[in-house]
This record gives C-alpha cells, structure tokens and sequence, in this order.
C-alpha cells in the first residue's frame, strides 16, 4: 500500500478530477436510459411490460391427416386450417411457412452455404453432399384451396403468400386447405432438426418436426412475420388447437404432442392399464419394456393403424414414430387443480440402455419442478422425450434427445459421465423449451436470446438443482470470459441470422447475465419475484425483449438500463482492475502533530543507495571532519514546526468556525470527531479496462485475521466509467483485498483483481500423446470381468 495524507479538501479535488475526466470528448454515458431505443408503450404493450387492453394475436387451429411410408421414408398428407384474425386490420392475404422447402437446391440456404478451408473437407460434408444429390427435396403435389376455392399464390423461398378470394375482416375466419407430399431426410447426413435413422437391423426411427406447412405469425409490431427460415433463426408460431390423424405401420409405437384420442384402438388393454398404473407412480414404470421393444423390431408388420391426438393451446405438432421404442412413464404431481397430473414419458430404443430407463425421464419430471417454481404450473397433460438422431430439439409436450448408451465388444453398453451428463442436461433444455417459447411464445426468428438464452438460465439453475457436482457448461460466469473478451462477436441483440459465435452469443452469454443478476445484483429473492412476474404475464401470448426489459425493472424497482446496455446492447466485458491502494492517515491541522508524521513518513524511506555505499566504504563526512560548519538548520529539520505555522494553526482553528450555521463548531467537532476514531483511510482506484461496467464484489482480509465481503453497486461508474475512486474506513489494519473472490461478475482477468499481487499458480505438464475419453463404467465392467475371469480359474 501507498502512504498518503488524506487532507480535509481531498474529496473535492476528486470530485473536481473526475469532472475533468468526463469532457465531452472522452465521457460514455453508459447508464443513459434506453427509452430512446425502446418501441413507445401504447395499448398493446404498456410501459410496465405487460400486455395491454388491447392486446390482441391470432388463432390458428389445424385438422391433419399425414401417412407414413415407411419403404420409401416419406409423409403425404391432408390439412385443414381454421384462421382466425383477431387483429384490427383487414387481411388480404395470408403467408403459409414450406420449411421443408430449405433443403431445395436454389433455396437461400443451400446458395449461401460458406466453405471455411480451401484444403480439407469434412466427412461430414461428403456425406450430406451425397445425400442431398439424390434427395428430391421439398414439398411436392402441394395445392391450396381456401373456403374450397382454388387460389393464386406466390411462392418465395420457404414461404408461400396466398391471395384470399375475399378479404378476411377482423374478427372473421377463413378455411386453408393444403395437400402435399415430402421425402425425409436422413438426419444424420443432414442437419435438419428431423428425419430418420436406420438402424443395422433395418429398422427406423422417424422424428417429425417442421412436416407441415404452417401459417406465418402476423403481429402487433411486426405485422407478417415472413422472414425466410435459412437456418439458425428457429420457429414463430400462433397458437390454436390441433386434430392429428397419423397412420403407421401396425407395430409402430407413436409419440406425439397431445394425448392419445383413440387409445382403445391402437393401444392394448395391458398397454393401458401400465399406463394408468403409471399415472400413480411418482417413478418410472415400463409401458413397453425392452424386451417386448426387441420383439417389436423382429416382426415388421406390414398392415396399418392410425393413432388420433389432440392437442389444445400449442402452438406447433411433432411426432415420432419406430417399433424399436420402449416406452417408460411416471406421473408427476403438481399442485395446479386443473392439471394435477401431468403424464411425464420417453420413448428410446434398447441402443439407449442402460442409461434413458434411468435418467431421461427422471429429468423430464425434475424440469417441471423446477421450472415450474420459477414461472408456472405445467399446463398440458404430457411431457415426453424421445431418443433418435436428433441431438436436440423442443415441441409442444415433446422433445428430441440425442444421447445414447456405447456398444462394448463383448455385447454390452456403458455410458460414460460425459454422455450421463449430456442425457441430463439435453433433457432438462428441451423440456425446459416447452415453457420458454412453446408457452412464453417469444419470437425465435428475430431474437434467439429470448428463448435458448432465458432457457439456458433455467437449465443452469436446474442443473445445480440436480447435482452441485453436475459441471454445466452455461450460465456459470468463470466459463464466459474467453468469449467475451474475443474480438469476434456481435451484441445479443442481434438477429438471429445475423449471429457470430451462435451457442456463445445466444445461450452461454444471456444465460450468464441472468444469473449475474440474480446473484449479484438484484439478488434471488427480488429476481425470483419479477422473473415469475414476466413468465406469468406472458403466458400464452407473444412477448419482446423490450416487454422482457421493462417486467423486469417495473417488478424488481431497480434501474436496470446500465445492465441491459452493457450485456445485451454492447460487446464490451468485464475487467476490473485494483489499479492502486492509498493508505492515508487524517490531518490534524495541527502542525506540531501533522510534521511529526512527516519526519516519521521521511525516515521510513529508503536511504539512497550511493549514500549507503559511502558509510559501508567508511567514507567520512565533511561536517563530521569540520563540526564548525553545523548550523541551526541541522540541529532543527525542515520537520520542526516554526512560530509562524503554529500562529496560522490558530487561523485556521478560526476559519472552521461557521457563523452563519446554527452550530457555528461543527466543522471543528466533524474533524474532532473522526480524529478521536483514529481510522485509517483506504483509498482504492479501480480501472475499468474492459468497460461492461459491473457491481465490484470486495472480499477485505485484515491482519488480525478477520474478513469482510463488500459489494459496491455498479453505480459507482456512473460519473466516469473507466476510473473510479472508493474510500474504506476501518480502525483496522488491511492484509489483503481482492476484487470478485467468487468469479461472480464474469471478470475476464482475475490477475489484476488481487491486493497485493500474489504469485500466478501454475503447472507444466509434459507433453502426451492423447488417451480416449474417460468410460469409467467400461473400466469397472472390465475389471469386475477379470475378476471373475480369475475367481473361476480358482
């Protein structure tokens, strides 16, 4: 620590400092109020966040009929749409989404695929490559009617608008007819978020997701929300109820969303009373167990059966479909009267165990839990995840999950803890999905964040709720910091299409400011409450970051601009740096006193090292040789206070007092008054070198071994937001400090957070070739098999 005077006019020279500092040339207001960016509040969405009286969003029902060809993988189908325009406007034409359409040859996404090596290629991109070559893709024999006429219409990309015969009035309903025709995909040749995977047995599973042509969103701040599906920008949906006739091979077993309407049909009476059985167990029973799946994938039937669902209030339909699935269920309760039980179930071949009869839909039910605790009650009747070749991917009720069990040589499958942990955590993501958007229906075309990044926050804290050992990959801020202090990266308010860094910018980075604001900021019990206030009013209907934004502040009474401009507006990041310490002791005013801490400060300095050198070399001293030449200036120092300086004391003991107060004194009794405390002044300087200004979390050691944790607001940047000045007072003396001692605030260079500097741990570890991963469960199989092996020997 510095030594340094603290003078009774110090505070006004920072003071006068800082606002030299901040000249027009060089100051950022970075706590500038972000009304100017935000949409103005009116009737439809209000300043508070909320949904306005006028708030309105249209319905959407659907009645389709779609059959599986299991021979040559494809769908053909029958829909009917029922539209609703509950909007003030008169339509004149409707946008119907042929997301199946991306795969086509001239489509947006296949002209702008860019290749990243000019000398390696990918096995990968061979494969897909080969595929699509002899793929017919998009959808074919499509026709439209609407109210049973035929129509003009206009296709555009992925999107097809549709003249209306008349114009559709607010308030009125048109019925759209569309037939068509799709190949699948293979999803493990190409990314597609659906497909099917065969298996060496011949059989398939088939995950239908994006299979029907759906209406476009139309809203109250964008109107027709026809921005072309190219990739990374997922779904925005209206919701309604559906009506789904699915037919399938005989010996298939179908998940989808909704419940079943037609179990007596398609479902046996023991099938059935497992599922009731199930509804009561509060674990996991077996509707179809793996031996009776292995039966199922032997006889490949050739007759069909049609499984009826419906599904009321969702805003999308999936579906998958294989007689490889066992099927395990469990009834999770919930204190919600009008939907106590909600039918939590996952559907996996025998190439999933022994690792999804255990965890998959275990994690299905402790997602509801949690997530429920900080929004809402489940509201519908099943939540499902189903294992195939998609790694993950969210619908209403159902879910696709990609983890699996690995093949051992000898016939056996083990998992490893990366591959448990995966299963788990995909799970509770998808699931979670089903809240954030596939009920809080947030716009995923234009703003990923508000989806994959509120969900990846709640996937955190549900993590942590599983298992304080479970290693989550988000949400944690240690694990920010290398992405955010990249160069390569555009704020999170960016399209979605638009986006560098895609899992970083759109899950990891809005998931992490969330929990910094919830621990660190407006801390749980505030967060938990405006969190829950969000979710709750917007439920089942169409939110914006902006509604988002404002709940937040209105629910919490906390200013929250700064926090929403650095982390969401901006790319800057956090670094704080403990610049310098000042250790100052108050003046007296007294001069006798004041100059004795001067000689004391004078002659704790070092002496001058040729100085030093002279007396070891027992060189004499010309006044040592000549004492005459002393004076009265060596037998006074410059420390000996003079006559003069003790009468101006007595000046200045009279300019302290104040004849136009009501206690003309106080200014001396102030000073008494902190003198008697006998307090030493710590004066830290804080640089702000990666400007997000943050909340500075400071963790004080004192020497006699007692701690002390300070949070300082992030208003202490308002005046100036690269330096900053913050005065401890404390009758102790200070050890150490250090800046953000839990690696709270995503700080991405802890070296310059410590007081003193201390000494960089690290290890040098020679250089290896790379082993396998870790299969600990492999391990121990193979050495219980030795053992064994040698027992038998005995």
């Amino acid at each position: 620590m510095k030594n340094n005077k603290l003078f009774i006019l110090f505070f006004f020279s920072i003071s006068l400092s800082s606002q030299i500092d901040q000249s027009k040339g060089s100051f950022e207001d970075k706590f500038r109020q972000l009304d100017e960016y935000y949409p103005t509040p009116n009737e439809l969405r209000t300043a508070s966040g909320s949904p306005g009286n006028d708030y309105w969003q249209q319905e959407v029902d659907y009645f389709i009929q779609v059959k599986l060809d299991e021979k040559s993988r494809s769908i053909s189908g029958e829909l009917e749409i029922t539209y609703k325009n509950n909007s003030p406007y008169t339509l004149n034409y409707v946008w119907l989404q042929l997301d199946q359409n991306r795969f086509k040859e001239d489509s947006i996404h296949r002209l702008t695929e860019t290749f990243s090596r000019s000398e390696r290629i990918s096995f990968e991109q061979l494969r897909e490559q080969n595929f699509l070559d002899d793929f017919s893709a998009g959808l074919k024999n499509l026709t439209v009617k609407v109210n049973n006429q035929d129509v003009k219409t206009f296709n555009v990309g992925t999107l097809m608008r549709i003249n209306l015969p008349m114009p559709l009035i607010s308030n009125d309903k048109v019925k759209i007819s569309v037939d068509w025709e799709n190949m699948l995909l293979e999803e493990n040749a190409v990314r597609a978020r659906s497909g099917y995977e065969t298996f060496q047995d011949g059989n398939d599973i088939f995950l239908l997701a994006q299979w029907y042509p759906r209406m476009v969103a139309f809203s109250d701040y964008e109107g027709w929300h026809n921005k072309e599906f190219i990739d990374n920008g997922e779904f925005t949906l209206e919701f309604g109820n559906f009506e789904v006739e699915i037919t399938v091979p005989s010996d298939h077993v179908v998940a989808a969303t909704g419940e079943i309407a037609n179990a007596n049909e398609v479902l046996s009476r023991k099938i059935r009373n497992r599922l009731r059985e199930a509804s009561k167990s509060d674990v996991p029973i077996f509707i179809v167990d793996p031996n009776e799946a292995y039966e199922n994938e032997l006889e490949k039937s050739n007759e069909l059966k049609t499984w009826k669902f419906k599904a009321d209030n969702v805003r999308d339909f999936a579906w998958a479909s294989s007689r490889k699935f066992i099927w395990d269920a469990a009834g999770f309760q919930q204190d919600e009267k009008n939907n106590p039980v909600v039918m939590a179930m996952s559907f996996y071949p025998n190439e999933g165990e022994p690792l999804w009869s255990k965890y998959s839909t275990e994690a299905i039910m402790h997602t509801m839990e949690v997530y429920s605790k900080y929004s809402f009650p489940y509201p519908y009747p099943t939540a499902q995840s189903v294992n195939g070749p998609v790694g993950g991917m969210e619908y209403p009720m159902i879910t696709f999950n990609g983890p699996r069990a690995e093949l051992e040589d000898d016939g056996t499958r083990t998992y490893s803890r990366r591959e448990k942990e995966y299963l788990i955590g995909v799970v509770i993501h998808e699931i979670g999905h089903i809240y954030f958007p596939m009920i809080v229906n947030s716009d995923e075309r234009q703003w990923t964040w508000m989806d994959e990044g509120i969900n990846t926050f709640l996937q955190y804290l549900a993590e942590q709720e599983w298992d304080l050992k479970y290693r989550s990959d988000r949400g944690e801020p240690r694990y920010i910091v290398d992405y955010m202090k990249s160069n390569y990266q555009v704020p999170i308010m960016t399209n979605s299409e638009s986006i560098l860094q895609f899992g970083n910018n759109a899950y990891a980075k809005p998931a992490t400011a969330l929990v910094i604001l919830r621990e660190s900021i407006l801390g749980r019990e505030l967060f938990d409450l405006a969190f829950k206030e969000y979710a709750n009013k917007w439920k089942f209907k169409r939110p914006t970051p902006y509604d988002f934004f404002r709940t937040m502040e209105e629910a919490s009474g906390t200013d929250l601009d700064w926090f929403w401009r650095g982390w969401f507006y901006s790319t800057d990041h956090v670094d704080i740096a403990l610049e310098k310490v000042f250790k100052a002791s108050l003046d007296t005013l007294d001069p006798k006193k004041d100059l004795e801490k001067d000689r004391s400060d004078f002659y704790d300095e070092p002496l001058v090292i040729h100085d030093e050198k002279n007396l070891s070399a027992g060189i004499r001293q010309r006044v040592e040789e000549r004492p005459q030449l002393l004076d009265i200036y060596d037998e006074y120092d410059e420390f000996t206070p003079s006559k003069r300086e003790i009468r101006d004391y007595e000046d200045v003991l009279e300019d302290l007092y104040d004849r136009n107060d009501s206690d003309p004194e106080w200014r001396k009794k102030a000073l008494i008054k902190a003198l008697d405390k006998n307090e030493n002044y710590y004066i830290l300087e804080f640089n702000n070198l990666g400007g997000l200004v943050t909340p500075i979390p400071l963790q004080i050691i004192y020497e006699d071994g007692s701690e002390e944790l300070v949070r300082i607001p992030a208003e202490i940047w308002r005046k100036n937001p690269r330096k900053s000045r913050w005065l401890k007072r404390t009758s102790k003396e200070v050890s150490s400090i250090l800046v953000d001692p839990y690696w709270e605030t995503g700080d991405v260079e802890i070296e310059n957070n410590y007081y003193p500097s201390r000494l960089v741990p690290s290890r040098l570890k020679p250089i290896t070739y790379r082993s396998n991963p870790k299969n600990l469960m492999r391990d121990l199989l193979e050495r219980n098999k030795k053992i064994t092996n040698h027992q038998d020997q005995d």
